[in-house]
């Protein structure tokens, strides 16, 4: 290459970054060959700057503007350069600059030209092609900084040249540039590629309010490797000691270095910027703690110079806690004698794990603690010797420490965020099993890890593991990356899982699974939550979300390949349709809120991203993903997804990059197709008009509350409608409503529906002769279609849309329904309605005698008996057809229960583990004084693993307000110590019991009093906040009185409400839909159950 191509790369690739809270400016240009009077302004585009890779080398990658931009070049060919990288960055800041600089929207492909070149403004306003389609609209920058980390500069000791400039279209972005040169190129044009001034250049600018809107550390200082070290562990108190390197980058020089840390004691910190000459270091023991924002500023006295290879050593005391976060522990009681070692007391023994999402894995150890700061980590933990370690990749080595102790080193990990770090000691053993497939040569091993006596428990779960990895490896056309696969069963757990890379960690209820004493249902969540995890070591591992407001990047698609997986390995489970029954209907409920948010949801401060691990992230995102999957096809979707991965492997995301690889398979314009379903708070109604031969769809946007504003009512979705039933058409016509409204003509008068199998996210309103006459023609529906225009009936009967007695009126024509999960929606359709309405005793009493007749004969043809072979869902169908009976005083299920619940206790009668429930909560209804010492020592005692999750949600049913209040409440919120264990429900474990006197409308306000009086205790006792979060939200939502509301405000006015203030605005609207339901309705529900003959 000639000098006069390397210089004029060098001015062609200046690039200036800025700090937090200024302007930025991107000068990408630099023309020799003009002059300053040449000098213009070049448009950048956001689909030519993309996201930086943190990295040592970057994959090179070409953009391209058109030759025409360039004057005295139309004609000249485009040229393009390869190179390859071996490790070396520059880092440098972005320079503050006039804010009067104009924001520009510009070309998505840059290709360097031959050397000769001008820029001129002439040439930049003929170049209409370089600027957004829709720039005349646009009203915000499109390039954003949150991040604020450092440009990465690889240096090249090839001949050959490729500059990569990148960036993120979209709002809240990190831009970073890549750039590949010759190392003379360095040597020789460093200070030109650097330079503060340029006689040409383009500029974008990106104001400093859109710097702010995330929280993070300063970019001054980031990480690329990690060598943690944990020794010294305390069962006496329950400490250990820590020590530290990190592998970092210091831009520029500093005096204090900010990292994550909360809970953890700092002992000494030391900075070396050149490791290769050991007097350049400095220490300190002077920390700044911010106990709010947990972070800690390591003060040095004199300055650290900028350096691009340092190591910043930390040493520290830690706590092993006992709040499922960060690196805690977890109480059990063996079932077999355990190792020696293994830390216990008078009534527990003891295992140790950790959780860091979202944001603790700084309550372990010192770190960089925000998912673009990615590093690798080489991990290592001293242990009991007759105790086992785990972490997310395999063991190496292990080396006696002292006596009775080892320290056992594991492999260095990929590049990943310090949330999916893990590790985990106990008396552990497994059981294995390999995937089918090879991966680099070899099968992979998977394990499932349990405490002793509990591993052949693991076995249902290590029949989906191997294979749900080999069908994703297949799937997204990109191999497991891990040399091994962990499973891990936890007994004291915020969440159902956690997707640890190579480590996931569950609760025990969603991996272990006894075929003798589990409920069947339990069988369902194991498959599904293994799946879901897995799919994650793709999905937020390999290719992780940009910031917190990705999160659904993250977890809609593990919940959509989840349910993949499932439908995959168990086509007769039907799980899409349980999935429109469970999963879109959570949705639903609580995007009808005014207080909901958009999948895509802004967040600033990480610390409050708990509120957001909710039904949007996870179902919602996975409801529009699934329509999207119906709109492409599912082997186009899976092209894409797999394009994507590979495009940002170990790197980070945002929604358009998924966008743009799924239009690119598809050649669908899916940002026009979902951006409304992801950016948009709430979801469509569609009102349907019938005339003869035609009808009219009419979209507007659905609240609960049903009073809609205008100003609310402003977004177009872009809705497939699916129909069936146009003249002389058999199959599902793939129209799509994109406006308002539309009228489609040659309609069957006698049969037609919208939304076919329920693969679209909206409700719709049929008429009321239309509903009806679909109650004759069920024949005519598929299982998603009936439990979808169940779901939408009773949602318009609750917003006001519709009335109950026309979803009672529908659903009454289901008796004869055969199907588990048609009928689980017909049963809650009107448990909810019961749940509003229940403290009216005579409506309470009309709906029980409706539900009695509406089930009264599938009872009795389904029966109790379970006989060998039967399908999974007949099976389930037979426990809910009989808790409904039993729960609406049928007289002969009740006997019968009663029976059995006396049997199983006076003589130890087994009892069907699938018929448990039904039998636990008849008793409490019949005789709760003794049920509730029964079954609150079958919590304590009982040795099946989803027993204290029935025995929780059965008390929660008792209506004697003594029992509530002077047995149950103390019993879920008392703290142990002083409490006895057997009197304790775990925080963690607390929602279940809560929840269920939630549903109970005498329960209901007194453990709202006992909340109030109790806060200080409740609070002490959950002091994760995502386990007060959940509490808090599931405790107080089911109030159908408005005066509830003036108590919440009232109480919490002085409190501290950050861990749920958003879930606190959603417990309103909640009950402010249901006191207008209950105030609309409640009347014309009794007329209509009396004109009926329930009420006789």
């Amino acid at each position: 290459m000639t000098s006069a191509m390397m210089d004029m790369i060098g001015q062609f690739c200046r690039l200036v970054v800025l700090r937090s809270g200024t302007t930025v400016a991107w000068n990408l240009m630099r023309g020799t060959a003009g002059n300053a009077g040449n000098a213009g302004v070049v448009p950048i585009s956001s689909g030519c700057l993309r996201s930086f890779t943190t990295s040592r080398s970057c994959a090179a990658s070409t953009c391209s503007t058109s030759p025409a931009f360039f004057s005295k070049q139309q004609n000249q060919p485009t040229r393009q350069y390869t190179t390859s990288t071996i490790p070396g960055r520059f880092d440098c800041f972005f320079k503050s600059l006039d804010k009067s600089h104009k924001t520009v929207k510009p070309c998505r492909r840059f290709t360097s030209t031959p050397a000769n070149f001008v820029i001129n403004p002439a040439n930049q306003a003929r170049d209409s092609h370089h600027q957004s389609k829709d720039r005349s609209r646009q009203t915000r920058p499109h390039l954003n900084s949150y991040h604020n980390t450092t440009a990465r500069v690889s240096i090249s000791t090839y001949s050959t040249y490729s500059t990569t400039i990148s960036t993120n279209r979209t709002n809240k972005t990190k831009d970073n540039i890549g750039t590949r040169n010759r190392s003379r190129f360095f040597n020789n044009s460093l200070g030109r590629l650097f330079s503060s001034s340029s006689r040409v250049s383009c500029s974008a600018i990106i104001p400093s309010s859109i710097m702010a809107d995330r929280d993070v550390l300063p970019s001054t200082v980031t990480p690329s490797h990690y060598d943690l070290n944990i020794s010294s562990l305390n069962f006496n108190d329950w400490s250990y000691n820590g020590n530290v390197t990190i592998d970092v980058s210091i831009t520029e020089p500093v005096k204090e270095i900010v990292i994550n840390s909360i809970e953890l004691k700092l002992l000494t910190a030391k900075i070396v910027s050149d490791p290769t000459k050991a007097t350049q270091s400095l220490e300190t023991t002077t920390f700044n703690y911010d106990e709010k924002k947990q972070r800690a500023a390591l003060v040095f006295a004199d300055e650290v110079p900028a350096s691009q290879k340092a190591t910043l050593q930390i040493t520290f005391q830690g706590t092993m806690n006992n709040d499922m976060a960060g690196f805690y522990r977890s109480k059990y009681k063996p079932i077999v004698p355990a190792a020696a070692s293994v830390p216990r007391d008078d009534t527990f023994h003891y295992m140790l794990s950790t959780q860091f999402e979202a944001c603790d894995a700084r309550r372990a150890f010192p770190c960089f603690d925000e998912p673009r700061l990615k590093a690798t980590f080489d991990f290592q933990i001293e242990i009991p010797e007759d105790q086992v370690a785990l972490s997310n990749m395999p063991a190496k080595s292990s080396s006696k420490t002292r006596d009775g102790f080892v320290s056992v080193a594991f492999e260095r990990t990929p590049v990943m965020s310090t949330y999916l770090l893990a590790w985990a000691i106990g008396d552990f053993e497994y059981v294995e099993a390999f995937t089918e497939r090879k991966y680099n040569g070899k099968q992979i091993p998977v394990r499932v890890y349990t405490t002793r006596g509990l591993k052949e428990q693991g076995r249902f779960a290590l029949e989906h593991a191997p294979k749900t990895i080999d069908l994703f490896s297949e799937s997204f056309g990109i191999d497991y990356p891990l040399p091994k696969s962990d499973l891990l069963a936890v007994h004291e757990f915020t969440h159902g899982a956690m997707e640890n890379w190579g480590l996931v960690t569950y609760r025990t209820t969603a991996v272990l699974f006894d075929e003798k004493t589990s409920d069947a249902r339990y069988k369902n969540r194991v498959a599904y939550v293994v799946a879901h995890e897995l799919a994650h070591q793709w999905f937020g591992n390999l290719v992780t979300m940009d910031w917190w407001d990705e999160l659904w990047l993250n977890e809609s698609f593990a919940t959509w390949a989840g349910w993949y997986a499932v439908n995959e390995f168990h086509p007769d489970w039907q799980v899409w349709a349980q999935f429109v029954n469970e999963g879109m209907e959570m949705a639903f409920k609580l995007d009808g809120m005014r207080a909901s948010h958009p999948v895509h949801v802004p967040v600033k401060d990480a610390l409050d991203v708990n509120q957001i691990f909710d039904h949007i992230s996870y179902l919602k995102g996975c409801s529009t993903l699934r329509m999207l999957v119906s709109q492409l096809g599912e082997k186009t979707f899976l092209q894409g997804v797999g394009m994507y991965l590979r495009k940002h492997a170990y790197g980070n995301a945002k929604t358009e990059y998924l966008w743009q690889a799924l239009t690119e398979a598809s050649g669908t314009d899916v940002t026009g197709l979902m951006g409304n379903w992801i950016e948009k708070i709430g979801h469509p109604l569609l009102t349907i008009a019938e005339e003869p031969g035609q009808i009219s769809i009419k979209q507007n946007r659905y609240l609960s509350t049903g009073d809609v504003k205008p100003e609310e009512d402003e977004t177009v979705w872009w809705v497939p409608l699916s129909l069936q039933g146009k003249v002389g058409q058999q199959d599902i016509q793939r129209f799509a409503l994109t406006e308002k409204s539309t009228t489609i003509r040659d309609i069957d008068d006698d049969f037609y529906k919208i939304n076919s199998n329920a693969t679209g996210f909206y409700r719709t309103n049929y008429p009321p002769a239309r509903l009806a006459k679909l109650s004759t023609q069920l024949d005519r529906l598929s299982n998603e279609d009936k439990i979808s225009i169940i779901g939408s009936a009773a949602d318009l009967a609750f917003s006001g849309y519709g009335t109950t007695p026309a979803l009672l009126a529908f659903i009454k024509g289901f008796g004869g329904e055969t199907n588990h999960l048609v009928w689980a929606q017909v049963l809650d359709s009107v448990g909810l309605v019961k749940t509003i309405f229940g403290d009216d005793d005579e409506i309470k009493r009309g709906l029980e005698q409706f539900t009695l007749k509406l089930v009264n004969d599938a009872v009795e043809k389904i029966g109790w008996e379970f006989p060998e072979g039967e399908d999974y869902l007949t099976g389930l169908l037979r426990k809910r057809l009989l808790l409904s009976a039993a729960a609406n005083g049928h007289q002969g299920v009740t006997e019968k229960a009663k029976s059995l619940f006396n049997s199983w206790v006076e003589k130890g009668t087994p009892l069907h583990p699938n018929l448990r429930t039904v039998v636990y909560r008849t008793a409490v209804k019949t005789d709760p004084a003794k049920a509730v010492e029964v079954l609150k020592k079958e919590w304590y005692t009982g040795a099946a693993i989803d027993g204290k999750e029935v025995c929780l949600a059965s008390l929660g049913h008792v209506r004697d307000p003594e029992i509530i209040s002077k047995s149950l409440l103390p019993f879920n919120c008392d703290l142990s110590p002083p409490a006895p264990p057997s009197e304790s429900v775990p925080s963690g474990d607390m929602h279940s019991l809560g929840s269920a006197l939630s549903t109970n409308s005498v329960a209901r306000p007194i453990q709202w009093t006992y909340i109030q009086n109790n806060w200080e205790k409740l609070t002490t006792k959950m002091a994760n906040p995502v386990v007060l979060d959940r509490f808090v939200k599931l405790t107080l939502q089911r109030f159908t009185d408005t005066k509830y509301i003036d108590e919440i405000d009232a109480f919490f006015k002085d409190k501290d409400t950050s861990a749920f203030d958003r879930t606190l605005e959603q417990v309103k609207d909640a009950i402010r839909g249901r006191a207008a339901y209950r105030e609309r309705d409640a009347k014309v529900i009794k007329d209509w159950l009396s004109a009926n003959g329930y009420l006789q």
